[in-house]
């Protein structure tokens, strides 16, 4: 079943589909009356909606049921990533999404090839929007992460996060295989007493740079290795997602 977001803290028991539920809905899935579609509200509430009525330019639903179900990660994870080339930044906030990440953020890295003018970063920034919301409403999220870009990694707020790590190939190479483990144990505690968020940085195609992995080591970010295979920038975000929902929600 289709589900769309709406900008509203409860759906009505009546609804006029929105311009661009309206779009998607009829004009591309073809959707006629009695065919049902979810609408999720700014409260994590899910409805579901029956088509009563559709017209040349709009269309009328009525709501049938509300539940709130609990597709989140139990953890707030914020996915910092360095500036990637091409479309990989569209790749990592459409991922990531899937993935239950409710934060993705961009910063300027040393190794990074790609450079946002600040004048276009607004556009980008809206752009990828779009995209984690189509991601959310695809994997039947309650929640749309919130994409940010920072011109610099000083500029991310480090001190809003109770658990920080940096994914290090480095660490990696060294054979390093506890940190991860080490913070999905802590992070199951903190998920107890009600406290949890956690950063993740990741660097782009050239990784993190040692300058950086100093300051980030000041900030309290734990360097750590995942696995023995060196991970494409696009793929190490998807990996830690991949991991923390197998021990925090399957384990």
């Amino acid at each position: 079943m289709q589900r769309y977001f709406i900008q509203q803290t409860s759906v009505p028991q009546d609804y006029q589909l929105e311009p661009e539920v309206f779009k998607h809905a009829i004009r591309v899935l073809r959707l006629k009356v009695g065919d049902h579609f979810e609408l999720t509200d700014q409260q994590q509430q899910v409805a579901e909606m029956e088509l009563v009525e559709i017209n040349a330019s709009q269309a009328r639903a009525k709501r049938l049921k509300t539940t709130r179900p609990q597709v989140e990660l139990p953890i707030a994870v914020t996915i910092a990533c360095g500036l990637s080339k091409n479309a990989k930044p569209e790749i990592i906030v459409q991922k990531a999404t899937e993935l239950g990440a409710a934060r993705i953020v961009f910063f300027n890295s040393a190794y990074s090839i790609a450079q946002w003018q600040a004048g276009k970063v607004p556009k980008k920034l809206q752009r990828l929007q779009k995209i984690a919301q189509a991601a959310a409403e695809q994997s039947h999220r309650t929640q749309i992460p919130t994409i940010d870009f920072y011109p610099q990694l000083a500029a991310v707020p480090f001190a809003d996060y109770n658990v920080k790590l940096v994914a290090y190939e480095e660490a990696a190479k060294q054979g390093e295989k506890q940190t991860l483990y080490q913070v999905a144990q802590k992070l199951q505690q903190l998920i107890e007493l009600g406290s949890n968020n956690l950063l993740a940085v990741f660097g782009p195609e050239g990784g993190i740079s040692a300058a950086e992995i100093d300051f980030l080591q000041q900030q309290g970010c734990q360097p750590a290795g995942l696995g023995p295979r060196i991970l494409r920038a696009e793929t190490a975000p998807w990996y830690l997602l991949s991991v923390l929902s197998f021990v925090l929600e399957l384990g």
